[in-house]
């Protein structure tokens, strides 16, 4: 299998079909010039588990987000998964009995969301290893499926058809894919959703994060609580604001 060298010279849509077409097995390590180093894990060409060097939604967060779980159970189970050491989710469904397909499902969002962030590099060098592990937690049993890591990928014939009608802007520099605004990428990540997410999710999500982070809603809040959840409602109230204007 031939790999580009830089993704400058690619896409992550394009790397990903690669992968797949060669049913390959083993990680993509994609370097930035920083030294910050994302790994994507890999079996038989699917999607097992996705790694970033910077700060992502973690699983509580996307629980929180879809509202799968009251606050007390998430706030329990994290402490009790610190405690022991052991997988948030696995300590979500063996001790305090919540559906595997739940977190499942929160787990498959997680992967989207940080495919979503590697596809705003503007590039990295790239490496393909067979000798690296995937981390624990890895969807190893139900990997992702093509459909779901390469459906609306930016691919570099996308690129070509966009410079000759000229519609295709250069962004290396801010690290997002061609044509794409990064105020728009930002803001669809706050809310916790795909980039493909049509309005009516844009809207149900920012509800369910308004019931989440609004301090009105959290009388019993502390003063520095009460300025966490002022920050993070200020965040998802302007991301819904870029979206929907």
């Amino acid at each position: 299998m031939h790999l580009p060298g830089r993704l400058k010279a690619t896409t992550l849509g394009d790397l990903l079909g690669a992968v797949h077409r060669e049913q390959s097995t083993g990680t993509l390590e994609l370097t930035e010039q920083s030294g910050r180093m994302h790994r994507i894990h890999l079996a038989a060409g699917l999607v097992l588990a996705v790694e970033l060097d910077r700060a992502t939604a973690s699983l509580a967060e996307i629980l929180r987000r879809q509202a799968e779980i009251d606050e007390d159970t998430l706030r329990r189970s994290l402490l009790r998964a610190m405690a022991s050491r052991r997988l948030h989710g696995e300590v979500l469904v063996r001790d305090f009995h919540l559906s595997p397909s739940v977190v499942g499902r929160a787990l498959r969002v997680q992967v989207m969301l940080r495919l979503q962030i590697l596809e705003e590099l503007g590039d990295a060098q790239i490496t393909f290893r067979v000798t690296v592990k995937p981390p624990r937690g890895a969807l190893v049993d139900e990997p992702l499926l093509a459909p779901e890591f390469l459906a609306g990928r930016k691919r570099l014939r996308d690129r070509a058809a966009e410079a000759r009608s000229g519609t295709y802007r250069a962004t290396a520099s801010s690290g997002m894919p061609g044509g794409w605004d990064p105020a728009r990428a930002s803001a669809y990540r706050a809310l916790g959703v795909t980039f493909n997410a049509d309005p009516s999710e844009v809207k149900q999500a920012y509800r369910r994060l308004v019931r989440t982070y609004h301090p009105d809603l959290h009388p019993e809040a502390s003063h520095d609580e009460r300025k966490s959840l002022s920050s993070r409602f200020a965040e998802v109230t302007a991301a819904y604001r870029t979206l929907v204007a």
